[in-house]
């Protein structure tokens, strides 16, 4: 007779029909990960890295580099606050500033440099040449080779794959992430490795260690010295930099300081760098000024724009008449016409402020927020085609979790349970209230379509009596939970139906199937679980 026996440990039938169910062991295929990733390791082996000369490991190619920056490129720009409209001339001045730069790079990457209409003042680098700066950061300089100096630093990041290295660092402690990345063969392996160790939405903030920074820092130089700049120029920004932190101001500290922190020791190295590149460049005072001019000339708006929104929750009235102010000294500006539009949702007028919302989008049709603010507003008016068409468009800029969650909530109520499951499940990732509700969501679908993903099913011989061990491992407690078992007594099939009213989550109940066998007979036992649904 072939027979399964109960798990080690968890209580045999007998008198004891339920009880808490054993943890699941442990796979062996964890255990195997280290030598297959030294084997992946070895495979790869080392690179130059073309900045430094030295050898390194390389993980990830140049493609995969240029692919994960292009991937996460609009998706941070969006994060930040979108792309600086008001003034096309900027964003193509500092574009052709940092391609001045990027032509001296030891490394030939697609560069792209953008303006991100944030007040913070920050710059960043991502994989594969894909370089952001903020409006914020642009009021601070006084001249184009600091410009050049703030641009060459980052490119130096993505040319010495500073983002990159800090990629396979992180896959590294993340063995078991990596070997999913790994198991990929095809064109879509760098996306695959920034889903697989969840780092998509963090290259930007990275910090960068102190030989990094120093690096940067002194290649930074000779880009610009290259491209013609004063080289002094580093020197002094990076002495306004000590200044400013020195100063603990939380508008720095938490931007550019907090992935690029500053130390007069960063001063003495640029200080010593001045020997190989000596200054006398370009410093391009009265060029920036006129380029900057009406980033410079709107900085009131923009101070009055960050007041208002400061004063949503504390004072709405107030903040409606400070942005009200900023509209008045720059129509142009989408922004404005978006914190606008909040402060009038959080008052309750959402007709008022769907109103708004068209503006900013009139303005600026490609920044994420103001859809998301306008499906909002238009839900709370009961308009749910509208609401749905807008929080679609707003995660096609950049999907959140909670807008996610709202179209699964749409998809379900039009009878698209696949959709919505799928939408269920992206949002379930976050944390927090959100994610919780999006969990929940998807569990519940996803029990009544697969309930053997949260069921575990096995054979136990009990006093010539084939019963079956029922397992709820799924962490929600479940009901109506309906089991078959399919047993062949000397070739001969037989079926039953076992149900089981409702099981706890992390427990297992023992369920006669009222099948008998003798002690010669030739017995062979399968189970599926038919059907479960949540328990809530």
């Amino acid at each position: 007779m072939r027979v399964a026996n109960p798990r080690p440990g968890c209580g045999r039938v007998g008198n004891i029909r339920r009880g808490r169910a054993c943890p699941v062991p442990l796979s062996s295929k964890p255990a195997r990960a280290a030598p297959l990733l030294l084997l992946f390791l070895l495979a790869a082996g080392c690179a130059v890295n073309p900045v430094t000369g030295q050898r390194e490991l390389s993980l990830l190619s140049t493609a995969d580099e240029i692919s994960i920056g292009q991937s996460q490129y609009r998706p941070h720009q969006q994060m930040a606050g979108g792309e600086y409209h008001v003034d096309p001339g900027v964003a193509e001045y500092v574009d052709s500033v940092g391609r001045r730069v990027a032509a001296f790079s030891d490394r030939d990457l697609p560069y792209e440099f953008v303006v991100v209409n944030d007040g913070t003042p920050n710059a960043w680098a991502l994989p594969g040449g894909k370089i952001g700066i903020h409006r914020g950061l642009l009021v601070e300089l006084e001249n184009e080779a600091e410009l050049a100096a703030v641009l060459g630093h980052e490119v130096v990041h993505a040319a010495a794959k500073h983002g990159a290295n800090r990629m396979q660092r992180q896959m590294l402690f993340g063995l078991a992430g990596l070997g999913v990345a790994l198991a990929a063969d095809d064109s879509k392996h760098a996306r695959k490795i920034v889903g697989a160790t969840s780092i998509g939405f963090h290259l930007a903030g990275q910090k960068f260690g102190r030989d990094q920074e120093r690096i940067s820092d002194y290649h930074g130089m000779k880009y610009m010295h290259g491209a013609g700049y004063d080289t002094s120029a580093a020197v002094t920004l990076q002495e306004k930099f000590v200044a400013l932190s020195e100063g603990r101001n939380s508008n720095w500290l938490q931007g550019l300081f907090a992935s690029h922190p500053p130390s007069p020791e960063r001063v003495a190295n640029n200080r010593v760098a001045l020997a190989e590149f000596p200054p006398g460049g370009e410093l391009g005072e009265a060029r920036y000024r006129a380029h900057m001019a009406a980033l410079f000339e709107d900085q009131e708006a923009y101070d009055l724009a960050d007041e208002a929104r400061r004063d949503i929750d504390r004072n709405s009235a107030r903040a409606l008449r400070l942005i009200d102010q900023a509209i008045g000294q720059q129509p142009r500006e989408s922004l404005f016409y978006g914190i606008r539009a909040d402060i009038l949702a959080s008052q309750g007028r959402h007709g008022d402020a769907v109103r708004s919302y068209d503006d900013a989008i009139e303005r600026n049709p490609d920044y994420f927020g103001h859809y998301l603010g306008r499906g909002l507003s238009r839900d709370s008016l009961g308009d749910r085609r509208m609401a749905r068409a807008d929080l679609a468009a707003s995660n096609s800029l950049l999907p959140t979790p909670f807008a996610s969650y709202k179209l699964g909530g749409y998809a379900l109520a039009d009878g698209q349970r696949v959709e919505a499951k799928r939408l269920f499940e992206a949002a379930s990732q976050a944390s927090g209230d959100v994610g919780t509700a999006a969990r929940t969501a998807f569990v519940s679908l996803d029990v009544e379509d697969a309930p053997w993903n949260y069921v575990k099913t096995k054979p136990v011989f009990q006093d010539g009596q084939v019963m079956v061990e029922v397992s709820n491992t799924s962490g929600y407690d479940l009901v109506d939970i309906v089991v078959r078992v399919h047993v062949e007594i000397n070739g001969e099939s037989v079926y039953r139906r076992v149900d089981l009213s409702d099981l706890a989550s992390g427990y297992y109940d023992v369920l006669e199937s009222g099948i008998h066998y003798g002690a010669e007979d030739d017995v062979n036992v399968g189970t599926r679980v038919l059907e479960a649904a949540p328990g809530w």
